[in-house]
């Protein structure tokens, strides 16, 4: 692996077959506070973390309303770097002081989070909006139909679900096209494999949230040991690797506040697995 690591080794996929982008991004969550509430204690460290994102190659970022909430939308436009990537953000989900994530999913909601949303990050229209959770107490139909109308408008380039199920994309395409699934999984944690084959099935990307599960990769440790000493590589690294190798339509996001790190999870686009070693990775975490 290179000294100045490139997003763009990782390769690159066409959201709605239109805007294209590097297909290893980067998550904005971790550029917050404790907890993802509120400012993080040096917010230019933070706002340099997102820099050195995008000076490696990274196009795609991933932030929502909620991280802070608002906090890291303001750092991504503080930071500069708007301008030079596709911002996907996300509305769906209310915080509270004790750090709760509730989903919120009413149409007057989200159309306000929008307005917000495009003052803290300075655009007019938002590259990638994602519907952060179903609620339970709005349908379903109700929370899509509001995020078709804001593209229809042209306030919204591209609409992303997340953490939905087979059932509900298959519903939430019938009122619009959707560009991205934004679901947790990674090597350890293949709960959700149906949903990553029915977007490999229509084309759509998958965005694979926790892509590291915080360093915790359960069953599958020992495999990622193993193939991360063949490579002179970290487990993450393997981590990574795996996720872009396994699916021609995975776009992961791995976040940080640290720029060392940063470069660590952009290497891994350069470190190229063997077909038996993703094989041997995919039933480890099984």
């Amino acid at each position: 692996m290179s000294d100045a690591p490139s997003a763009a080794a990782a390769g690159t996929f066409d959201l709605d077959g239109e805007t294209t982008v590097n297909r290893l991004g980067f998550g904005a969550m971790r550029l917050c506070g404790e907890g993802v509430v509120g400012a993080p204690d040096d917010e230019e460290n933070a706002r340099e973390v997102a820099r050195a994102a995008v000076d490696h190659g990274v196009d795609f970022l991933d932030t929502a309303d909620s991280y802070g909430p608002g906090t890291s939308e303001r750092l991504l436009r503080e930071a500069g770097v708007v301008d030079d990537a596709v911002v996907a953000t996300k509305a769906g989900l209310l915080r509270d002081a004790d750090g709760d994530w509730l989903p919120h999913g009413d149409p007057d909601y989200v159309r306000n989070q929008l307005l917000a949303s495009r003052d803290r990050l300075g655009v007019d229209t938002i590259d990638l909006y994602q519907f952060h959770r179903p609620d339970p107490e709005t349908p379903f139909a109700d929370s899509v139909a509001a995020f078709a109308q804001l593209r229809d408008e042209g306030h919204v380039r591209h609409v992303g679900l997340s953490n939905v199920t087979v059932e509900q994309l298959d519903e939430a395409r019938e009122q619009v096209p959707v560009a991205t699934v934004q679901n947790r999984y990674n090597v350890a944690d293949r709960e959700d494999e149906a949903v990553l084959r029915a977007c490999e099935d229509a084309g759509i990307g998958f965005v694979p949230w926790f892509p590291l599960a915080a360093g915790d990769l359960g069953a599958a440790g020992g495999a990622l040991d193993d193939v991360a000493e063949a490579h002179d590589a970290t487990r993450q690294q393997v981590a990574l690797a795996w996720l872009l190798d396994y699916s021609d339509v995975t776009l992961p996001i791995p976040g940080t506040s640290s720029v060392d790190h940063l470069r660590e999870n952009v290497a891994a686009a350069e470190l190229s697995l063997t077909d038996a070693e993703v094989a041997r990775l995919a039933a480890a975490g099984e």
